[in-house]
């Protein structure tokens, strides 16, 4: 049996399970690096998913506590769109990815992990980044370890404009 390491997995089987929604943030910014929050805009934000589907996974969020895209006001529409313009820029400009899986699960029948809370996702994808992994045993491997992507990607979201 061959082992395969992922050792941030361990806070979330062992640690509490939140009651509220993950992704109705506080308005004060003290846990944005423990949330991965990398950039908090006007109606929408920019957050890491803790459980990626690949290194540098990104989603887009609304404020506001709706579960359908038709629920978005004009506002959080247009900017969560220039959000994921955003995301997709730095993930291929500094991350060098050379794809972008951009999607929406609307409804837990179109496979939404959380229904509740609508949210974008942006998969950074590279050339053979699945490779005999995900085909012979199921498993994606994960080369980054969540904190350090965090590290790379924040100063992205904190200037003042695109680079």
């Amino acid at each position: 049996m061959e082992n395969l390491w992922a050792p941030w997995r361990i806070d979330y089987i062992l640690g509490p399970k939140p009651d509220e929604c993950v992704f109705c943030l506080p308005d004060h910014t003290d846990e944005d690096r423990e949330r991965l929050v990398l950039y908090r805009g006007e109606n929408n934000f920019v957050i890491m998913n803790k459980f990626p589907y690949n290194n540098g996974h990104l989603m887009v969020t609304p404020y506001r506590h709706v579960m359908n895209l038709y629920e978005l006001t004009p506002e959080e529409s247009h900017e969560s769109i220039e959000l994921m313009s955003l995301c997709s820029e730095i993930l291929t400009k500094h991350f060098n990815c050379e794809g972008i899986n951009i999607g929406l699960n609307m409804g837990e029948a179109a496979g939404a992990g959380i229904r509740e809370h609508l949210h974008f996702h942006l998969v950074p994808r590279w050339n053979g980044d699945s490779s005999f992994m995900a085909v012979f045993s199921e498993t994606r491997v994960i080369p980054e370890h969540l904190l350090a992507s965090y590290d790379k990607l924040k100063p992205y979201f904190t200037q003042s404009s695109r680079t």
